[in-house]
């Protein structure tokens, strides 16, 4: 069932892949979920340059996933406006919008990233 369940999530990020992609005056706001992290990446995609990363690996403060979730999107969106980003498109790499992924967001768009 892990398996069907991982081919599931590629195939829906390929389409998804399909039809987003980064420019540099609007980057790709990449998320990666693992079991007891998230990461996010801003994403040049026309030039193949991550532009700034954040991880909850390294994130500090947060004491459940959720917390972290909104935390490193709080994180990801303080070091895009600081690259002069204010507007990004979201890649949510096949993952359902809800739970960690939706926390990411929201604390994105709280600390002022527009997508």
């Amino acid at each position: 069932m892990a398996v069907n369940k991982e081919l599931r999530r590629l195939r829906i990020k390929r389409g998804i892949r399909n039809k987003i992609s980064g420019t540099s005056e609007r980057p790709r706001l990449s998320v990666f979920r693992s079991n007891k992290n998230i990461y996010a990446q801003i994403i040049d995609d026309l030039s193949g340059r991550t532009l700034a990363a954040v991880s909850s690996a390294k994130a500090e403060g947060a004491t459940n996933k959720v917390a972290s979730s909104v935390e490193v999107g709080k994180q990801i969106a303080q070091k895009a406006l600081e690259l002069g980003i204010s507007t990004v498109v979201f890649d949510r790499s096949g993952y359902l919008y809800h739970g960690r992924v939706k926390s990411l967001a929201d604390g994105a768009r709280e600390a002022g990233l527009k997508f």
